[in-house]
């Protein structure tokens, strides 16, 4: 079988696979994700997935690990789709797939972010236009995924309820999240000079689209490179300080949780590990001890 001949085996199953996603109203990017795994697995081997089995499943993981030298965390987004398909499309049983299809466990990462003072340098510097600081500020003042930053509308910003409406984010759930006094006055500033119409930031290329994740990557690279900053993760570390900095002005985590849009509240407890506790002013539990008290009282 050549590998033209395998974009023309795959094509039943691979809509059966897209039916499976989109009745469990998984994502877009689920499901390019989900196919490119399925995709990478029959090109691989040169023939139909449902013509491969456990054993060679195993083979292929132990390639991408070894050979392509994958990370964990892409490794657990491939499991995640070959389990899919040969649970879903294919029947396999489940007990059989966890042994052909293992998960990694993968490191624990506390999250990286900026701290206030950092972010005071990035917002205020003079080289940023009125729209990167906008961008900039949104996602961190609303705690937002690039995504969801980058299709932001107009009709999301709840002025009067000082909220900003996050449409569809990710497991396609909706939310409110802040809008606060300042952020409103920088956004008003920036819509007098661009006068965005549908989208709040829009795209320089297609003025009927909305500003591209790559974009907002990029102009935060070279925004970071200016201001003499680290990139310590690209623009999605303004979310985790968003969290992290709510965390320490005492907001808690049912709340938090609610703002991030987390389904579960491990993931929100997750910034309580890399808070600054309120007593970062001691470098350990001797400095607590009075020596001076103590020798006065023998």
């Amino acid at each position: 079988m050549t590998m033209g001949d395998i974009g023309v085996v795959m094509t039943p199953l691979r809509q059966k696979l897209i039916d499976e996603i989109q009745l469990r109203g998984f994502s877009p990017r689920t499901q390019y994700a989900y196919e490119y795994a399925v995709t990478g697995l029959a090109r691989y081997y040169h023939r139909s997935p449902d013509q491969i089995n456990d054993e060679q499943l195993r083979e292929y993981l132990l390639y991408l690990l070894r050979e392509k030298q994958l990370s964990a965390s892409s490794l657990t987004v491939i499991v995640s789709g070959l389990r899919f398909f040969y649970g879903k499309v294919l029947h396999r049983s489940t007990e059989a797939l966890v042994h052909a299809l293992p998960r990694m466990q993968r490191p624990v990462q506390r999250p990286k972010l900026y701290s206030v003072q950092e972010l005071e340098k990035l917002f205020n510097h003079p080289e940023l236009s009125s729209k990167q600081r906008a961008l900039f500020m949104t996602t961190y003042a609303a705690g937002l995924r690039v995504s969801e930053v980058c299709r932001l509308q107009i009709s999301d910003l709840l002025s009067d309820r000082h909220q900003i409406h996050v449409v569809q984010g990710k497991g396609q759930k909706d939310r409110y999240t802040l809008l606060s006094p300042q952020l409103l006055e920088v956004l008003r500033a920036y819509w007098l000079v661009y006068r965005p119409k549908q989208w709040l930031f829009p795209s320089r290329i297609d003025p009927e689209g909305h500003i591209s994740e790559k974009g907002v990557e990029a102009a935060f690279t070279v925004a970071l490179r200016r201001v003499g900053l680290p990139n310590r993760g690209g623009i999605h570390c303004l979310r985790h300080s968003f969290a992290t900095h709510l965390i320490e002005a005492g907001v808690d985590l049912l709340t938090l949780q609610r703002l991030m849009g987390h389904s579960r509240l491990s993931t929100t407890t997750i910034y309580l590990h890399v808070r600054q506790p309120p007593m970062a002013q001691f470098s350990s539990a001797l400095d607590l001890i009075d020596f001076n008290r103590a020798r006065q009282a023998q």
